[in-house]
Protein backbone atom coordinates (compact mmCIF):
# COMPACT_ATOMS: atom_id res chain seq x y z
CA UNK A 1 0.00 0.00 0.00
CA UNK A 2 1.20 3.62 -0.77
CA UNK A 3 0.88 4.49 2.94
CA UNK A 4 1.69 8.24 2.00
CA UNK A 5 -1.30 8.68 -0.03
CA UNK A 6 -3.15 6.69 2.55
CA UNK A 7 -2.68 8.64 5.33
CA UNK A 8 -3.45 12.13 3.19
CA UNK A 9 -6.53 10.81 2.07
CA UNK A 10 -7.36 10.38 6.28
CA UNK A 11 -6.21 13.42 7.23
CA UNK A 12 -8.70 15.30 4.38
CA UNK A 13 -11.86 12.60 5.71
CA UNK A 14 -10.85 14.16 9.09
CA UNK A 15 -11.75 17.64 7.85
CA UNK A 16 -14.69 16.60 5.61
CA UNK A 17 -15.83 14.94 8.57
CA UNK A 18 -15.54 18.31 11.05
CA UNK A 19 -16.53 20.49 7.86
CA UNK A 20 -19.98 17.99 7.43
CA UNK A 21 -18.78 17.29 3.46
CA UNK A 22 -19.66 14.18 2.23
CA UNK A 23 -17.22 14.12 -0.68
CA UNK A 24 -14.63 16.61 -2.46
CA UNK A 25 -13.42 17.15 -5.96
CA UNK A 26 -9.83 17.69 -6.66
CA UNK A 27 -9.67 19.28 -10.26
CA UNK A 28 -6.23 19.40 -12.23
CA UNK A 29 -6.43 23.67 -12.39
CA UNK A 30 -5.66 26.57 -10.47
CA UNK A 31 -6.75 29.98 -9.86
CA UNK A 32 -6.01 30.88 -13.95
CA UNK A 33 -7.29 27.80 -15.77
CA UNK A 34 -3.86 26.97 -16.95
CA UNK A 35 -2.58 23.92 -18.31
CA UNK A 36 0.72 23.66 -16.07
CA UNK A 37 -0.12 24.18 -12.80
CA UNK A 38 2.10 25.80 -10.26
CA UNK A 39 3.62 23.15 -7.24
CA UNK A 40 1.13 25.45 -5.18
CA UNK A 41 -2.29 23.99 -6.54
CA UNK A 42 -1.36 20.70 -7.42
CA UNK A 43 -4.02 19.54 -5.25
CA UNK A 44 -5.02 16.39 -7.16
CA UNK A 45 -1.31 15.12 -7.56
CA UNK A 46 -0.60 15.65 -3.89
CA UNK A 47 -4.03 13.67 -2.69
CA UNK A 48 -3.73 11.08 -5.73
CA UNK A 49 -0.36 10.55 -6.07
CA UNK A 50 -1.37 10.47 -10.07
CA UNK A 51 1.08 12.83 -11.88
CA UNK A 52 -0.46 13.30 -15.48
CA UNK A 53 -1.47 16.71 -16.59
CA UNK A 54 -5.20 15.92 -17.25
CA UNK A 55 -7.45 14.36 -14.34
CA UNK A 56 -9.91 14.70 -11.57
CA UNK A 57 -9.68 13.25 -8.34
CA UNK A 58 -12.95 12.38 -5.97
CA UNK A 59 -12.96 11.47 -2.19
CA UNK A 60 -15.69 10.31 -0.33
CA UNK A 61 -15.76 9.03 3.58
CA UNK A 62 -16.40 5.57 2.03
CA UNK A 63 -13.96 5.77 -1.83
CA UNK A 64 -11.57 7.56 -3.79
CA UNK A 65 -11.60 7.77 -7.63
CA UNK A 66 -9.87 9.54 -10.33
CA UNK A 67 -10.70 10.22 -13.85
CA UNK A 68 -8.92 10.85 -16.73
CA UNK A 69 -8.42 10.56 -20.38
CA UNK A 70 -6.99 7.88 -22.65
CA UNK A 71 -3.17 9.40 -22.87
CA UNK A 72 -3.13 8.79 -19.06
CA UNK A 73 -4.87 5.53 -18.73
CA UNK A 74 -1.47 3.52 -18.09
CA UNK A 75 0.31 5.57 -16.45
CA UNK A 76 -2.44 6.44 -14.13
CA UNK A 77 -3.03 1.79 -13.10
CA UNK A 78 0.78 2.55 -12.41
CA UNK A 79 0.51 5.30 -10.07
CA UNK A 80 -2.78 4.04 -8.30
CA UNK A 81 -1.79 0.77 -7.72
CA UNK A 82 -1.59 1.01 -4.23
CA UNK A 83 -3.41 3.71 -3.02
CA UNK A 84 -7.18 3.87 -2.69
CA UNK A 85 -8.13 5.37 -5.71
CA UNK A 86 -9.44 3.30 -8.68
CA UNK A 87 -9.07 4.44 -12.21
CA UNK A 88 -12.53 5.80 -14.12
CA UNK A 89 -11.55 5.79 -17.60
CA UNK A 90 -12.79 9.04 -19.60
CA UNK A 91 -15.13 8.48 -22.80
CA UNK A 92 -14.72 4.46 -22.42
CA UNK A 93 -18.29 2.66 -22.82
CA UNK A 94 -19.29 1.96 -18.78
CA UNK A 95 -17.28 4.25 -17.05
CA UNK A 96 -19.84 6.55 -15.12
CA UNK A 97 -19.60 10.42 -14.80
CA UNK A 98 -18.19 11.89 -11.61
CA UNK A 99 -21.79 13.38 -10.79
CA UNK A 100 -23.63 9.79 -11.68
CA UNK A 101 -21.05 8.23 -9.36
CA UNK A 102 -21.15 10.93 -6.67
CA UNK A 103 -25.22 10.00 -6.80
CA UNK A 104 -24.70 6.57 -6.33
CA UNK A 105 -22.30 7.10 -3.14
CA UNK A 106 -24.05 9.29 -1.88
CA UNK A 107 -27.86 7.85 -2.31
CA UNK A 108 -28.44 6.98 1.48
CA UNK A 109 -26.40 10.05 2.78
CA UNK A 110 -28.83 12.19 4.21
CA UNK A 111 -28.59 15.97 2.71
CA UNK A 112 -25.19 15.28 1.26
CA UNK A 113 -22.76 17.97 0.24
CA UNK A 114 -20.20 17.96 -1.94
CA UNK A 115 -17.07 20.52 -1.72
CA UNK A 116 -14.83 22.41 -4.09
CA UNK A 117 -12.49 24.70 -3.90
CA UNK A 118 -14.29 28.33 -5.68
CA UNK A 119 -10.63 30.07 -6.46
CA UNK A 120 -9.53 26.82 -8.38
CA UNK A 121 -12.39 25.57 -10.97
CA UNK A 122 -14.14 27.70 -13.31
CA UNK A 123 -17.33 29.48 -13.31
CA UNK A 124 -18.77 27.51 -16.05
CA UNK A 125 -17.49 23.73 -14.51
CA UNK A 126 -18.93 24.85 -10.97
CA UNK A 127 -22.37 25.71 -12.83
CA UNK A 128 -22.51 23.12 -14.43
CA UNK A 129 -21.75 20.47 -11.23
CA UNK A 130 -24.35 22.63 -9.28
CA UNK A 131 -27.05 21.57 -11.88
CA UNK A 132 -26.05 18.09 -12.51
CA UNK A 133 -25.78 17.09 -8.49
CA UNK A 134 -29.55 19.16 -8.28
CA UNK A 135 -30.41 15.86 -10.48
CA UNK A 136 -28.65 13.38 -8.81
CA UNK A 137 -30.97 13.20 -5.80
CA UNK A 138 -30.87 17.48 -4.67
CA UNK A 139 -26.74 16.72 -3.42
CA UNK A 140 -25.66 20.32 -2.71
CA UNK A 141 -22.06 21.98 -3.91
CA UNK A 142 -20.11 23.61 -1.01
CA UNK A 143 -17.21 26.45 -2.80
CA UNK A 144 -16.21 28.26 -0.05
CA UNK A 145 -13.49 26.31 1.64
CA UNK A 146 -10.35 24.15 0.85
CA UNK A 147 -9.30 21.34 2.67
CA UNK A 148 -5.70 21.37 1.58
CA UNK A 149 -5.38 24.70 3.83
CA UNK A 150 -5.56 22.28 6.66
CA UNK A 151 -4.18 19.14 5.68
CA UNK A 152 -1.37 20.17 2.87
CA UNK A 153 1.38 20.99 5.62
CA UNK A 154 4.17 21.92 3.25
CA UNK A 155 2.50 23.39 0.59
CA UNK A 156 4.57 25.88 -1.52
CA UNK A 157 3.82 28.97 -1.51
CA UNK A 158 2.58 31.09 -4.87
CA UNK A 159 5.50 31.62 -6.83
CA UNK A 160 7.17 34.57 -6.92
CA UNK A 161 9.83 34.64 -10.31
CA UNK A 162 10.61 38.16 -11.46
CA UNK A 163 8.83 39.67 -14.33
CA UNK A 164 10.48 40.86 -17.67
CA UNK A 165 9.51 42.94 -20.10
CA UNK A 166 8.94 41.29 -23.59
CA UNK A 167 10.67 43.95 -26.17
CA UNK A 168 9.09 45.16 -29.71
CA UNK A 169 11.65 43.23 -31.26
CA UNK A 170 10.25 40.14 -30.55
CA UNK A 171 6.16 41.14 -29.22
CA UNK A 172 5.74 43.52 -32.94
CA UNK A 173 2.79 45.78 -31.34
CA UNK A 174 3.04 48.06 -28.13
CA UNK A 175 0.85 46.96 -25.08
CA UNK A 176 -0.85 50.59 -25.65
CA UNK A 177 -2.33 49.33 -29.01
CA UNK A 178 -3.24 45.96 -27.67
CA UNK A 179 -5.12 47.45 -24.61
CA UNK A 180 -6.67 49.91 -27.21
CA UNK A 181 -7.97 46.62 -29.75
CA UNK A 182 -9.01 44.97 -26.44
CA UNK A 183 -11.22 48.21 -25.73
CA UNK A 184 -12.44 48.06 -28.88
CA UNK A 185 -13.78 44.72 -29.38
CA UNK A 186 -15.41 45.08 -25.72
CA UNK A 187 -17.21 47.82 -26.99
CA UNK A 188 -18.32 45.85 -29.69
CA UNK A 189 -18.95 43.36 -26.93
CA UNK A 190 -21.35 45.84 -25.28
CA UNK A 191 -18.80 45.84 -22.18
CA UNK A 192 -17.63 47.83 -20.18
CA UNK A 193 -14.25 45.82 -18.70
CA UNK A 194 -13.00 42.88 -18.49
CA UNK A 195 -11.12 40.90 -15.81
CA UNK A 196 -8.66 38.64 -17.34
CA UNK A 197 -7.32 35.19 -15.49
CA UNK A 198 -5.55 33.50 -18.18
CA UNK A 199 -2.10 33.78 -17.80
CA UNK A 200 -0.53 33.36 -21.40
CA UNK A 201 -3.47 36.22 -22.22
CA UNK A 202 -2.12 38.62 -18.94
CA UNK A 203 1.41 38.04 -20.70
CA UNK A 204 0.59 38.49 -24.48
CA UNK A 205 -1.22 41.48 -23.47
CA UNK A 206 1.30 43.30 -21.24
CA UNK A 207 4.40 42.42 -23.36
CA UNK A 208 5.97 41.09 -20.37
CA UNK A 209 6.55 37.33 -19.46
CA UNK A 210 7.81 35.68 -16.58
CA UNK A 211 9.01 32.21 -14.65
CA UNK A 212 6.48 31.34 -12.14
CA UNK A 213 4.74 28.14 -14.40
CA UNK A 214 7.06 24.84 -15.60
CA UNK A 215 7.73 25.54 -19.37
CA UNK A 216 6.03 28.39 -20.07
CA UNK A 217 7.71 32.02 -19.14
CA UNK A 218 4.23 33.74 -17.13
CA UNK A 219 3.76 35.20 -13.92
CA UNK A 220 1.09 34.58 -11.42
CA UNK A 221 -0.99 37.80 -11.67
CA UNK A 222 -4.95 39.11 -12.81
CA UNK A 223 -5.32 41.75 -15.09
CA UNK A 224 -8.95 44.05 -15.11
CA UNK A 225 -9.33 46.66 -18.07
CA UNK A 226 -11.95 49.07 -18.02
CA UNK A 227 -12.24 52.05 -20.42
CA UNK A 228 -9.96 54.78 -18.57
CA UNK A 229 -7.64 52.08 -16.99
CA UNK A 230 -5.85 48.74 -16.84
CA UNK A 231 -4.94 47.13 -13.10
CA UNK A 232 -1.87 44.79 -12.57
CA UNK A 233 -2.94 42.32 -9.71
CA UNK A 234 0.51 40.95 -8.74
CA UNK A 235 3.34 40.60 -5.66
CA UNK A 236 4.98 43.72 -5.83
CA UNK A 237 8.38 41.77 -5.42
CA UNK A 238 7.82 39.84 -8.73
CA UNK A 239 8.42 43.59 -10.46
CA UNK A 240 12.17 45.38 -11.00
CA UNK A 241 11.95 49.16 -11.38
CA UNK A 242 12.41 48.43 -15.16
CA UNK A 243 9.17 46.80 -15.25
CA UNK A 244 7.60 49.15 -13.16
CA UNK A 245 8.45 52.10 -15.29
CA UNK A 246 7.40 50.23 -18.44
CA UNK A 247 3.63 50.05 -17.21
CA UNK A 248 3.05 53.43 -15.86
CA UNK A 249 4.58 54.34 -19.13
CA UNK A 250 1.87 51.85 -21.23
CA UNK A 251 -1.16 53.20 -18.68
CA UNK A 252 -1.01 50.27 -16.85
CA UNK A 253 -1.12 50.40 -12.69
CA UNK A 254 -0.68 48.04 -10.29
CA UNK A 255 -1.91 46.64 -6.76
CA UNK A 256 -1.35 43.28 -4.94
CA UNK A 257 -1.96 39.88 -6.36
CA UNK A 258 -4.39 39.18 -3.49
CA UNK A 259 -6.17 42.52 -3.76
CA UNK A 260 -8.10 41.53 -6.40
CA UNK A 261 -10.68 40.20 -4.87
CA UNK A 262 -11.38 44.03 -3.36
CA UNK A 263 -10.86 45.44 -6.53
CA UNK A 264 -14.10 43.65 -7.88
CA UNK A 265 -16.20 44.14 -5.17
CA UNK A 266 -15.73 47.66 -5.54
CA UNK A 267 -15.80 47.97 -9.17
CA UNK A 268 -17.90 50.19 -10.64
CA UNK A 269 -18.57 50.04 -14.08
CA UNK A 270 -22.23 49.20 -15.89
CA UNK A 271 -21.07 45.84 -16.37
CA UNK A 272 -18.06 43.37 -16.80
CA UNK A 273 -17.11 40.82 -19.22
CA UNK A 274 -15.75 37.43 -17.54
CA UNK A 275 -15.74 34.73 -19.23
CA UNK A 276 -17.19 31.63 -17.67
CA UNK A 277 -15.10 28.90 -19.00
CA UNK A 278 -11.95 31.02 -17.85
CA UNK A 279 -12.95 32.48 -14.55
CA UNK A 280 -12.76 31.00 -11.41
CA UNK A 281 -16.28 30.41 -9.43
CA UNK A 282 -15.14 32.92 -6.48
CA UNK A 283 -14.36 35.62 -8.41
CA UNK A 284 -16.92 35.54 -10.91
CA UNK A 285 -19.10 35.84 -8.60
CA UNK A 286 -17.68 38.74 -6.79
CA UNK A 287 -18.74 41.74 -8.75
CA UNK A 288 -22.38 42.72 -8.33
CA UNK A 289 -22.79 44.47 -11.94
CA UNK A 290 -23.83 42.74 -14.77
CA UNK A 291 -21.77 40.45 -16.78
CA UNK A 292 -21.59 40.31 -20.28
CA UNK A 293 -21.82 36.78 -21.59
CA UNK A 294 -19.22 35.89 -23.70
CA UNK A 295 -15.60 34.80 -24.62
CA UNK A 296 -12.68 36.49 -23.53
CA UNK A 297 -11.39 38.69 -27.35
CA UNK A 298 -7.85 37.97 -26.00
CA UNK A 299 -7.47 34.81 -27.07
CA UNK A 300 -8.28 34.85 -30.76
CA UNK A 301 -6.64 38.33 -30.98
CA UNK A 302 -3.45 36.61 -29.50
CA UNK A 303 -3.88 33.15 -32.04
CA UNK A 304 -3.15 35.19 -34.99
CA UNK A 305 0.77 36.21 -35.29
CA UNK A 306 1.27 39.59 -36.48
CA UNK A 307 4.85 40.11 -39.11
CA UNK A 308 7.06 40.23 -36.73
CA UNK A 309 5.68 36.90 -34.76
CA UNK A 310 5.69 35.38 -37.61
CA UNK A 311 8.94 36.11 -38.44
CA UNK A 312 10.43 35.10 -34.99
CA UNK A 313 8.60 31.79 -35.54
CA UNK A 314 10.87 30.80 -38.57
CA UNK A 315 13.88 31.94 -36.97
CA UNK A 316 13.25 30.01 -34.10
CA UNK A 317 12.06 27.05 -36.44
CA UNK A 318 15.76 27.29 -38.05
CA UNK A 319 17.90 27.30 -34.74
CA UNK A 320 15.40 24.71 -33.59
CA UNK A 321 15.86 22.84 -37.08
CA UNK A 322 20.25 22.99 -36.52
CA UNK A 323 19.83 21.35 -33.13
CA UNK A 324 17.57 18.65 -34.37
CA UNK A 325 19.58 17.85 -37.17
CA UNK A 326 22.93 18.14 -34.76
CA UNK A 327 20.64 15.25 -32.17
CA UNK A 328 19.36 13.10 -35.37
CA UNK A 329 23.17 12.76 -36.57
CA UNK A 330 24.73 11.62 -33.33
CA UNK A 331 21.77 9.34 -32.37
CA UNK A 332 21.79 5.80 -33.79
CA UNK A 333 25.77 5.76 -33.84
CA UNK A 334 25.34 6.44 -29.84
CA UNK A 335 22.72 3.75 -29.92
CA UNK A 336 24.77 1.30 -31.67
CA UNK A 337 27.68 2.08 -29.15
CA UNK A 338 25.32 1.29 -26.53
CA UNK A 339 24.64 3.25 -22.81
CA UNK A 340 22.00 5.15 -24.28
CA UNK A 341 18.43 5.61 -22.50
CA UNK A 342 15.43 7.41 -23.32
CA UNK A 343 16.26 10.06 -20.34
CA UNK A 344 20.18 10.16 -21.59
CA UNK A 345 19.20 11.07 -25.24
CA UNK A 346 16.62 13.54 -23.52
CA UNK A 347 19.61 15.43 -22.19
CA UNK A 348 21.38 15.19 -24.86
CA UNK A 349 18.89 16.71 -27.30
CA UNK A 350 18.18 19.46 -24.58
CA UNK A 351 22.01 20.00 -24.54
CA UNK A 352 22.07 20.93 -28.21
CA UNK A 353 19.21 23.20 -27.70
CA UNK A 354 20.70 25.32 -25.03
CA UNK A 355 23.80 25.94 -27.50
CA UNK A 356 21.27 27.84 -29.67
CA UNK A 357 20.81 31.68 -29.62
CA UNK A 358 17.46 32.99 -27.54
CA UNK A 359 17.18 29.57 -25.92
CA UNK A 360 15.36 30.15 -22.70
CA UNK A 361 13.91 26.21 -21.77
CA UNK A 362 11.67 23.58 -23.00
CA UNK A 363 8.40 24.48 -23.76
CA UNK A 364 7.38 21.13 -22.33
CA UNK A 365 8.75 17.87 -20.78
CA UNK A 366 10.22 15.90 -23.43
CA UNK A 367 8.26 12.79 -24.34
CA UNK A 368 11.50 10.23 -25.08
CA UNK A 369 9.38 7.04 -25.92
CA UNK A 370 11.17 3.95 -26.86
CA UNK A 371 9.32 0.60 -28.43
CA UNK A 372 6.49 -0.40 -26.37
CA UNK A 373 6.88 3.36 -24.45
CA UNK A 374 5.94 5.09 -27.26
CA UNK A 375 2.06 3.77 -27.06
CA UNK A 376 1.95 5.52 -23.67
CA UNK A 377 0.88 8.52 -25.52
CA UNK A 378 2.06 11.50 -22.74
CA UNK A 379 4.49 9.11 -21.55
CA UNK A 380 7.71 11.02 -19.56
CA UNK A 381 10.77 9.27 -19.03
CA UNK A 382 11.85 8.92 -15.08
CA UNK A 383 14.50 6.72 -13.16
CA UNK A 384 12.16 3.89 -12.34
CA UNK A 385 10.88 3.68 -16.07
CA UNK A 386 14.15 4.47 -18.20
CA UNK A 387 14.29 2.25 -20.73
CA UNK A 388 17.70 1.88 -22.53
CA UNK A 389 17.62 2.33 -26.41
CA UNK A 390 18.81 -0.75 -28.75
CA UNK A 391 19.48 -0.70 -32.39
CA UNK A 392 15.99 -1.83 -33.24
CA UNK A 393 12.45 -0.71 -33.33
CA UNK A 394 10.94 2.72 -33.06
CA UNK A 395 11.73 6.02 -30.71
CA UNK A 396 9.17 8.51 -30.19
CA UNK A 397 10.59 12.36 -29.92
CA UNK A 398 7.87 14.74 -29.06
CA UNK A 399 9.96 17.63 -27.71
CA UNK A 400 9.48 21.26 -27.95
CA UNK A 401 11.93 24.57 -26.94
CA UNK A 402 10.91 28.14 -25.68
CA UNK A 403 12.86 30.76 -27.61
CA UNK A 404 12.75 34.34 -27.25
CA UNK A 405 11.17 34.88 -30.63
CA UNK A 406 8.86 31.77 -31.08
CA UNK A 407 7.99 28.50 -29.54
CA UNK A 408 8.42 24.77 -31.16
CA UNK A 409 6.60 21.41 -30.97
CA UNK A 410 8.09 18.80 -33.44
CA UNK A 411 7.54 14.96 -32.89
CA UNK A 412 9.69 12.28 -34.81
CA UNK A 413 9.35 8.47 -34.68
CA UNK A 414 12.84 7.72 -35.32
CA UNK A 415 14.09 3.82 -36.75
CA UNK A 416 16.62 2.69 -34.63
CA UNK A 417 16.82 -0.23 -36.78
CA UNK A 418 15.32 -3.13 -37.83
CA UNK A 419 11.61 -2.85 -38.01
CA UNK A 420 8.63 -5.21 -38.28
CA UNK A 421 6.34 -5.16 -41.38
CA UNK A 422 3.52 -4.03 -39.13
CA UNK A 423 5.65 -0.39 -37.72
CA UNK A 424 6.19 -0.41 -40.93
CA UNK A 425 2.87 -0.17 -41.98
CA UNK A 426 1.43 2.13 -39.05
CA UNK A 427 4.64 4.45 -39.69
CA UNK A 428 3.17 5.11 -43.18
CA UNK A 429 -0.23 5.51 -42.73
CA UNK A 430 0.65 7.77 -39.49
CA UNK A 431 3.01 9.72 -42.45
CA UNK A 432 -0.17 9.56 -45.05
CA UNK A 433 -2.35 11.46 -42.15
CA UNK A 434 0.14 13.96 -41.57
CA UNK A 435 0.78 14.88 -45.43
CA UNK A 436 -3.00 14.87 -46.23
CA UNK A 437 -3.61 17.86 -43.59
CA UNK A 438 -0.56 19.50 -44.88
CA UNK A 439 -2.24 19.48 -48.28
CA UNK A 440 -5.24 20.36 -47.42
CA UNK A 441 -6.76 24.11 -48.75
CA UNK A 442 -9.82 25.07 -47.03
CA UNK A 443 -12.23 28.23 -47.16
CA UNK A 444 -11.45 30.92 -44.56
CA UNK A 445 -13.50 30.61 -41.68
CA UNK A 446 -13.59 26.77 -41.30
CA UNK A 447 -13.33 25.19 -38.08
CA UNK A 448 -10.30 22.82 -37.16
CA UNK A 449 -13.43 20.19 -36.33
CA UNK A 450 -13.88 20.05 -40.20
CA UNK A 451 -10.69 19.40 -41.04
CA UNK A 452 -9.77 16.92 -38.68
CA UNK A 453 -11.42 13.60 -40.93
CA UNK A 454 -8.92 14.63 -43.43
CA UNK A 455 -5.92 13.71 -41.26
CA UNK A 456 -8.24 10.62 -39.64
CA UNK A 457 -9.13 9.42 -42.69
CA UNK A 458 -6.35 7.04 -43.70
CA UNK A 459 -6.18 5.71 -40.02
CA UNK A 460 -9.76 5.17 -40.13
CA UNK A 461 -9.69 3.36 -43.56
CA UNK A 462 -7.43 0.84 -41.63
CA UNK A 463 -9.37 -0.05 -38.93
CA UNK A 464 -6.89 2.08 -36.40
CA UNK A 465 -8.21 5.52 -34.39
CA UNK A 466 -6.30 8.12 -32.33
CA UNK A 467 -8.39 10.14 -29.59
CA UNK A 468 -6.09 12.93 -28.96
CA UNK A 469 -6.41 16.42 -31.07
CA UNK A 470 -4.98 16.32 -34.44
CA UNK A 471 -3.45 19.98 -33.64
CA UNK A 472 -3.67 22.63 -31.26
CA UNK A 473 -2.01 26.38 -31.76
CA UNK A 474 1.40 27.19 -30.14
CA UNK A 475 2.34 30.35 -28.39
CA UNK A 476 4.87 33.26 -29.29
CA UNK A 477 7.22 32.71 -26.64
CA UNK A 478 4.40 31.25 -24.47
CA UNK A 479 2.38 28.32 -24.29
CA UNK A 480 3.11 25.56 -26.32
CA UNK A 481 -0.59 24.72 -26.13
CA UNK A 482 -2.54 27.82 -27.58
CA UNK A 483 -6.63 28.34 -28.30
CA UNK A 484 -8.82 28.80 -29.12
CA UNK A 485 -8.80 26.69 -32.45
CA UNK A 486 -8.01 23.31 -32.67
CA UNK A 487 -8.11 20.49 -35.06
CA UNK A 488 -9.99 17.68 -33.12
CA UNK A 489 -13.01 15.07 -33.28
CA UNK A 490 -14.58 17.20 -31.01
CA UNK A 491 -16.59 20.37 -32.00
CA UNK A 492 -14.14 23.24 -31.80
CA UNK A 493 -15.83 26.12 -33.63
CA UNK A 494 -13.52 28.52 -33.63
CA UNK A 495 -12.78 29.48 -36.79
CA UNK A 496 -8.99 29.02 -39.19
CA UNK A 497 -7.99 32.15 -40.40
CA UNK A 498 -4.37 33.52 -41.39
CA UNK A 499 -1.62 34.24 -38.83
CA UNK A 500 -2.79 31.55 -36.86
CA UNK A 501 -0.26 28.45 -35.87
CA UNK A 502 -1.50 24.60 -35.50
CA UNK A 503 0.18 21.52 -35.14
CA UNK A 504 -0.41 18.95 -37.40
CA UNK A 505 0.24 15.53 -35.14
CA UNK A 506 -1.83 12.26 -35.92
CA UNK A 507 -0.42 9.23 -34.70
CA UNK A 508 -1.37 5.71 -33.48
CA UNK A 509 -0.45 3.59 -30.63
CA UNK A 510 -0.70 -0.18 -30.07
CA UNK A 511 -0.58 -0.98 -26.52
CA UNK A 512 2.29 -2.40 -24.89
CA UNK A 513 3.54 -3.10 -28.63
CA UNK A 514 4.65 0.58 -29.82
CA UNK A 515 3.54 4.15 -31.20
CA UNK A 516 4.28 6.03 -33.78
CA UNK A 517 3.70 10.20 -34.34
CA UNK A 518 4.57 12.84 -37.18
CA UNK A 519 4.15 16.48 -35.72
CA UNK A 520 5.09 19.79 -37.67
CA UNK A 521 3.45 23.23 -36.64
CA UNK A 522 2.11 25.37 -39.45
CA UNK A 523 1.52 28.37 -40.17
CA UNK A 524 -1.79 29.62 -41.71
CA UNK A 525 -1.44 31.19 -44.90
CA UNK A 526 -3.30 32.96 -47.83
CA UNK A 527 -4.53 30.26 -50.12
CA UNK A 528 -5.66 32.31 -52.91
CA UNK A 529 -9.33 33.88 -54.09
CA UNK A 530 -11.91 32.22 -56.18
CA UNK A 531 -15.44 32.59 -56.65
CA UNK A 532 -16.29 30.77 -54.21
CA UNK A 533 -13.87 33.20 -51.88
CA UNK A 534 -10.86 33.21 -49.76
CA UNK A 535 -9.13 29.91 -49.56
CA UNK A 536 -6.27 29.30 -46.75
CA UNK A 537 -3.50 26.17 -46.48
CA UNK A 538 -1.10 25.16 -44.90
CA UNK A 539 3.06 26.33 -44.48
CA UNK A 540 5.50 24.20 -42.45
CA UNK A 541 7.60 26.14 -40.20
CA UNK A 542 8.83 23.11 -38.51
CA UNK A 543 12.71 22.35 -40.06
CA UNK A 544 13.77 18.84 -39.63
CA UNK A 545 13.77 15.62 -42.07
CA UNK A 546 11.44 12.85 -41.47
CA UNK A 547 12.85 9.14 -41.09
CA UNK A 548 12.38 7.84 -44.35
CA UNK A 549 13.48 4.42 -43.33
CA UNK A 550 9.87 3.13 -42.44
CA UNK A 551 8.15 4.14 -45.33
CA UNK A 552 6.57 1.53 -47.73
CA UNK A 553 6.68 3.82 -50.79
CA UNK A 554 3.71 1.73 -52.84
CA UNK A 555 1.14 2.80 -49.94
CA UNK A 556 2.12 6.61 -50.79
CA UNK A 557 0.26 8.43 -53.28
CA UNK A 558 2.25 10.07 -56.23
CA UNK A 559 1.40 13.51 -54.85
CA UNK A 560 2.15 12.23 -50.84
CA UNK A 561 5.70 11.72 -52.00
CA UNK A 562 5.91 14.21 -54.33
CA UNK A 563 4.64 16.13 -51.09
CA UNK A 564 7.37 14.71 -48.98
CA UNK A 565 9.99 15.39 -51.31
CA UNK A 566 9.09 19.36 -51.85
CA UNK A 567 9.64 19.39 -48.03
CA UNK A 568 12.52 17.79 -47.59
CA UNK A 569 14.23 20.30 -50.63
CA UNK A 570 12.91 22.87 -48.07
CA UNK A 571 14.38 21.49 -45.01
CA UNK A 572 17.81 21.39 -46.81
CA UNK A 573 17.87 24.40 -48.40
CA UNK A 574 16.74 26.33 -44.91
CA UNK A 575 19.15 24.65 -42.80
CA UNK A 576 22.47 23.66 -44.64
CA UNK A 577 24.09 26.96 -44.30
CA UNK A 578 23.60 27.32 -40.63
CA UNK A 579 25.64 23.67 -40.51
CA UNK A 580 29.38 22.20 -40.91
CA UNK A 581 30.42 19.92 -43.40
CA UNK A 582 29.72 16.78 -41.63
CA UNK A 583 26.16 18.09 -40.44
CA UNK A 584 25.36 19.33 -44.27
CA UNK A 585 26.16 16.30 -45.58
CA UNK A 586 24.05 14.06 -43.08
CA UNK A 587 20.96 16.56 -43.67
CA UNK A 588 21.24 15.94 -47.44
CA UNK A 589 21.51 12.20 -47.08
CA UNK A 590 18.47 12.26 -44.85
CA UNK A 591 16.73 14.40 -47.06
CA UNK A 592 16.99 12.28 -50.66
CA UNK A 593 14.37 12.14 -52.65
CA UNK A 594 12.17 8.62 -52.56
Amino acid sequence: MNETICKRIEALREVMRRESIDAFIFPSTDPHGGEYVPARWEGRKWISGFDGSAGTAVVTMGDAALWTDSRYFLAAEEQLRGTPFRLMKERVEGTPSITKWLGMKLATVTSPAVGVDGMVNSAASVERLISELRAEGGITVRTNFDPLSVVWTDRPPVPQGKVAIHGLQYAGEACSSKLRRIRERLKGLHACGILVSALDDIAWTLNLRGADVHCTPVFVAYLLITPECATLFVDGEKLTPDVEAYLRGEGVATAGYADVEKALAAYGEYNILMDQAGTNYTLYNIPRCLKVAAESPIPAMKAVKNETETEGFRRAMTRDGVAMVKFLRWLLPAVEAGGQTEMSVSAKLEQLRAEQELYRGPSFDTIAAYQEHGAIVHYEPTPATDAALRPEGFLLLDSGAQYLDGTTDITRTIALGPLSDEQRCVYTLVLKAHIQLELCCFPRGASGTQLDAVAHKEVWRAGFNYLHGTGHGVGSYLSVHEGPHQIRMEYKPAPLVEGMTVTDEPGIYLPSQFGVRTENTLLIVPGGDTGFGRFLRFEPLTLCPIDTAPVIRTMLTDEEAAWLNAYHRTVFSRLSPHLDAPDRAWLAEACAPI
